[in-house]
């Protein structure tokens, strides 16, 4: 009899630490596992405004799949179609035709997309902050931006350029407006003729307080510490346009800037909403304590696009956080395996810890068991709290050594912004002269 066949759709937090512990729990021969994802690598998002900033290298922050995933089959391409009643999705391999997957279970780990809505000129101007190839892009186009207003003799062009605006004050808008921000005037001791004044950084949030995941005292704290640094907070206010790069918002201001940043928030992956399985209307799949779909014992699921209850409060769901996603991750896993050898399934279960937030170098908040914690110690609690939940022993001691050499030495500035378009030498070189 051959052995039953397990796809885990995504390779993001749920995708690969429902692949690990199936890893260590299943024996050999006992089932096939097979991981497909768009990307051969699962990104650690929280260390992407590390990234941005140059305190980390952007290799450190994402984990090959392939690397720990060695008992599972690897598969790079986007799956289009997810069809229960036959147990089997269709994929699209980067070239060539698509494949047909089938399976006797289905992980789906697909994860969320950054919800946007249909401003003017958000699709052609804002770049989002979910991968890591947005936060290389980022730093580079920062720093490329003071080395433009360094140059430029145009006093229009240089305000534009040394313009930054963000949207959206959770996490990961303020980790990331904080960090680069904190990164570009740092570097402003190399740019004769720019000072922190000439920089303009505003956060766009639609409600009244950021960071809604800590307590209000908290919010206040870090929006009165980014205030004192002289960062703008338009709170209670939306983005109504941001065509060709100006910025126009509700609240009557409108300005030019060069860099228009998108974290307002996050939603399913849509592919959920276009199967056969139940899910709400948010396009979440619906999900028992157990991880499994809604009456059916063979598709399970967790993270951001899975509804699942939480059991420490009753009524409501567990968040769309990594933390929630790493656990339940285990769980599912531990609960396939007990489901493949006939035994009973437990209810994932847990009560959220709390939130840590850096806001640049040596600063930060942190809300761990209702203990508030401000400035160095918050910011020494983040990067421990995360070194600690970065996957593989590998990562850990990368990262240990990023951070210890920024103790001696001071981030580099290089914007690489060809890295954008590597082909634009070549082109000029090969155009033939007029």
């Amino acid at each position: 009899m051959a052995a039953p066949r397990i796809l885990i759709v995504g390779g993001g937090y749920v995708g690969m630490y429902t692949a690990i512990r199936l890893q260590r729990k299943l024996r050999r021969g006992e089932a096939h596992v097979t991981v497909v994802d768009q990307q051969s690598y699962m990104t650690y998002q929280p260390f992407l405004p590390e990234a941005a900033a140059g305190s980390l290298e952007p290799r450190h922050v994402v984990v090959p799949l392939r690397s720990v995933l060695k008992r599972c089959e690897v598969l790079t391409g986007q799956v289009t179609q997810i069809d229960n009643g036959r147990r089997c999705v269709t994929m699209q391999p980067p070239a060539g035709p698509p494949r047909e997957l089938t399976y006797d279970h289905l992980v789906i780990a697909l994860g969320s997309v950054a919800r946007t809505l249909p401003i003017p000129g958000l699709r052609e101007v804002a770049v989002g902050f979910k991968a890591v190839e947005e936060a290389i892009f980022l730093r580079n186009s920062v720093l490329s931006r003071l080395d433009l207003a360094a140059t430029t003799l145009d006093a229009r062009v240089r305000k534009r350029a040394l313009s930054f605006v963000f949207v959206g004050g959770g996490y990961a808008g303020i980790e990331a407006f904080a960090e680069l921000e904190d990164m570009a005037k740092g570097a402003l001791r190399f740019y004769d003729g720019i000072t922190a004044d000439d920089m303009r950084w505003v956060l766009v949030e639609a409600t009244g307080r950021i960071m809604p995941e800590v307590s209000i005292g908290l919010s206040a704290y870090t929006a009165e510490r980014l205030s004192d640094r002289g960062m703008e907070l338009h709170l209670n206010t939306r983005l109504k346009s941001c065509v060709d790069g100006h910025v126009v918002l509700d609240d009557g201001s409108e300005f030019d800037a060069d860099t228009v940043v998108w974290t307002a928030g996050v939603r399913s992956h849509p592919l959920i909403a276009a199967t056969d399985l139940p899910h709400d209307d948010k396009g979440r799949l619906l999900c028992t304590a157990t991880l499994q779909a809604q009456g059916l014992d063979n598709v399970w699921s967790a993270g951001d696009n899975a509804a699942v209850p939480d059991l420490t409060k009753p009524g409501e769901l567990t968040g769309p956080s990594a933390q929630h996603a790493v656990r339940q991750a285990r769980k599912l896993g531990d609960n396939l395996v007990a489901a493949l050898r006939g035994q009973a399934l437990t209810d994932y279960r847990h009560s959220y810890v709390g939130s840590v937030a850096s806001l640049g170098l040596h600063k930060g908040v942190a809300e761990v068991y209702g203990v508030k914690l401000r400035g160095y110690p918050a910011w020494f609690m983040h990067r421990t709290y995360h070194l600690s939940r970065v996957p593989t022993l590998n990562r850990k001691l990368r990262v240990t050594l990023d951070w210890t050499l920024s103790l001696f030495f001071r981030r580099e500035i290089v914007s690489l912004g060809q890295l954008q378009n590597p082909r634009q030498a070549f082109e000029s070189a090969a155009t033939p002269d007029p």
